[in-house]
Order: structure tokens, then C-alpha cells, then sequence
């Protein structure tokens, strides 16, 4: 039998996908799941997104420009200057999905061997596409003691070699939700010029920052403009995670055209994705001010539920729509297997993704989940209900109430 290879055995099975199959079990045996493990907003999408895709009027469906179509370039740059992002059309290359930007960069960034340094927990696909570049991820571990803040910078240093090329942040975060600080970013900066390093800055939540202080972007950072590659997907902000389109911005033009080559290759992006994408950028203020309110409500809800459990903490994240919980129970990864293989409360169950599987240090993590709150607060009650009875019955509970 032929054998298959070391990168494909190396890459790690997805920590929010990978309970599928006992989810779908659970359905076929009529048990309802509350899904909190993947951030899929149950938000209904801009309907200027929707009459776009209903009226595409095109004899030809084509290739567009591997770069992706000018005029959607044209109206990401308008909506980037909204950010006080200053960009221009040329520095911005359309995706298929933010995941194709972190992937495209890594490989025109990092030769096989390199190092990214990556604060954790963090979006464990960050990890696969380092192992598709041949690069390794290098984690320094934030503390839900302390709300997930920046780990010191002595701590960066330490880890700094001569195969380091980069830090990569996301901000606001998946998974913890914390927002760094203008501090934080400034702190960041300076390692990076003083290493002459890539930042990479994956910024897709950014339509979701709850201090009330204004957003940062890594380009608001003086001095390092074309150090940063900016990642950025409309999943989110527009709730169309199936349309598949993201972009990589960089003012770095040996970068760019490393970049494009990656993108010539696979041709283009979706041709129909993009086109609903410039319509959506269209989309009134009182949709984008109605699903920040929501996701605000939410927020304070499912934060407040979580913390009334015994046992249970979780700091109040400040951005994006996740936190990370840290439960009374031995293993995370049996207590949520357990939950749907083996319990279910008045026929329903809770479906979570283990927060393991955003560390690398071994260990951490054990005792804690993330949650997305991308249910109405209704469901979300529901949810907590069945936690509480979950944790009640789990034979790994810590704590007995």
C-alpha cells in the first residue's frame, strides 16, 4: 500500500469540525444540539447581499482577475478608508476566504523551517497552514487568569531566533475574544522593528469591538507599513461565511508579487462570492449597528449565565463573538465528546469545541471550551440549561451541585 505523507499526517484535525460525526449521530437520534462550536452567525445576511445573488445577469459565469475583480478592490479600499485603513487598490488581493490569505502569505512569506511567533490559544487552522508552508508555529501562552492580555514582551524575546520572520496576532481574537490594546499593538510594533519581522494581522472581527474606544488595525501602527499583512474576510461582519471571499492586504510589493503567483496558480476566486461581496460593502449602517447590538446582548447574557454556574469562569471577552470557558471537569475534550455521545437533557445536548485544540503547549487547555455565541439569547438559555445538567451528571465533574 502506498504511503501517504508526513506534512498530511502532521496537520491537526480540526478541534471545532472534528466532533461532526457524533453530532450528526445524535441527530439521527432525534436529539436537538445546540451548536456553540463553530462561529456560524445565525444573523440573517444583508439583504442587498441576497438581491445581488438573485439578480447576477451574466451570460457567462468567467474567470475574474486572479487578483479578484477591480471594482470589488475598488469598494474594499472605500470601505477600509472608513477604519482610517489607508490603502490603495493595488495593495489589496482577494481571497477565497480569509483562511486562503493566512495560507497565501504564509507561503510567500516563510521558507521551510521559518517561525511565526503566535500568542495562545489561537485559531487552530493557523497551525495546518504553517504545516502546509513547511513553517513552524512557535506559541506563547496567554492566561484566562488574566483575561488572555498580551504575554510580556521579555517572553517574545526569549523565543525570537534567527528562523523567526514573523508574529501573527488576531485582533479582536478567536478564540478568547480579547482585544489588545493600543499599549499592547504599540509593545508589538516595536519587536518588530527591532527584528525587522513580519507582522501578520488577521483583523476580520474587527466590526465587533465592545470597549468603546476606537478599533486598531496593525496598519494604525506608525513605522511598520510594510511590515504588515493584513488578513480580512466578509464572513463575518455580513454573516456569508459560505461566499468564500477574504483579502490580503500588503503595502510590501515584493510580497504582493510573491503573492500573486500563488494566486495565478489557483486561477481566481469565486466569481459569484465576489460579486455578492461589493454588494454587501453597501449595506446600511442600521443593519451593521443592529447585529453589533445583538451580538453586544448576547455577550452580556451568555457571560453572565456562564459565570452564575458553579465552577465555571470565563473572563468577559471584548471582542468577536467567542470566549473561552474553563469548566469544573477532568478533560474537556471527553466531557464535550461525552455530551454528544452520551447525555442529552429533555432530548437536547450542547455541542462545543474543546479549547485544547487552540494550544500547542501540552496540557493547557484541558479544563477549558469556546463557546461562539451566535444563538439568540433564548437558545442560549437553553444551552446553559443543559450545561448545568451536563456538568451535574459528568462522571470527570470536579464539582459536585
Amino acid at each position: 500500500m502506498p504511503q501517504v505523507s508526513q506534512r498530511g499526517k502532521e496537520m491537526p484535525a480540526s478541534p471545532i469540525r472534528r466532533l461532526v460525526p457524533l453530532a450528526n449521530e445524535a441527530l439521527a437520534k432525534g436529539i436537538k444540539i445546540y451548536r456553540l462550536n463553530i462561529g456560524q452567525p445565525d444573523v440573517p445576511t444583508p439583504p442587498e447581499a441576497l438581491e445581488a445573488l438573485k439578480h447576477i445577469d451574466r451570460n457567462v459565469l468567467e474567470y475574474s482577475p486572479s487578483e479578484g475583480l477591480l471594482s470589488l478592490r475598488q469598494k474594499l479600499r472605500e470601505y477600509y478608508h472608513r477604519f482610517n485603513i489607508k490603502v490603495d487598490v493595488d495593495d489589496i488581493i482577494v481571497t477565497t476566504g480569509g483562511s486562503e490569505a493566512v495560507l497565501f502569505a504564509f507561503m510567500a512569506c516563510l521558507d521551510p523551517g521559518d517561525e511565526i511567533i503566535v500568542p495562545e490559544p489561537a485559531y487552530a487552522n493557523y497551525m495546518a497552514f504553517a504545516i502546509s508552508a513547511g513553517a513552524k508555529i512557535v506559541t506563547i501562552p496567554s492566561s484566562i487568569e488574566n483575561g488572555f492580555e498580551l504575554p510580556p514582551l521579555e517572553e517574545f524575546e526569549k523565543l525570537i531566533t534567527p528562523r523567526t520572520k514573523g508574529i501573527l496576532i488576531c485582533n479582536p481574537n478567536n478564540p478568547t475574544g480579547y482585544l489588545y490594546t493600543m499599549k499592547e499593538m504599540l509593545q508589538i510594533r516595536d519587536l518588530v522593528l527591532k527584528h525587522n519581522l513580519f507582522l501578520f494581522s488577521d483583523e476580520v472581527y474587527r466590526e465587533f469591538c465592545y470597549t468603546g474606544a476606537p478599533y486598531i488595525s496593525a496598519f494604525h501602527l506608525p513605522g511598520i507599513e510594510e511590515n504588515v499583512v493584513l488578513i480580512d474576510s466578509v464572513s463575518k461582519r455580513y454573516n456569508e461565511c459560505g461566499i468564500r471571499i477574504g483579502a490580503l492586504i500588503t503595502k510590501h510589493k515584493e510580497l504582493k508579487r510573491n503573492v500573486m503567483k500563488f494566486c495565478q496558480a489557483r486561477l481566481s476566486p469565486p466569481l459569484l462570492g465576489q460579486l455578492v461581496a461589493e454588494a454587501s460593502i453597501d449595506t446600511p449602517q442600521d443593519y451593521m449597528l443592529a447585529t453589533y447590538n445583538e451580538y453586544v446582548e448576547r455577550r452580556k447574557f451568555l457571560i453572565d449565565q456562564l459565570n452564575k454556574i458553579p465552577g465555571c469562569y470565563t473572563p468577559i471577552p471584548m471582542g468577536a463573538f467567542y470566549t473561552v470557558v474553563r469548566l469544573p471537569i477532568d478533560d474537556a475534550d471527553k466531557f464535550c465528546q461525552w455530551c454528544l455521545s452520551d447525555f442529552s437533557y429533555e432530548g437536547q445536548t450542547i455541542f462545543m469545541a474543546p479549547a485544547s485544540g487552540f494550544y500547542t503547549t501540552p496540557g493547557m487547555g484541558h479544563d477549558e471550551v469556546r463557546m461562539a455565541y451566535v444563538l439568540n439569547k433564548e437558545e442560549l438559555g437553553k444551552a446553559m440549561e443543559i450545561l448545568r445538567h451536563a456538568l451535574d451528571a459528568y462522571p470527570g465533574s470536579t464539582l459536585r451541585y
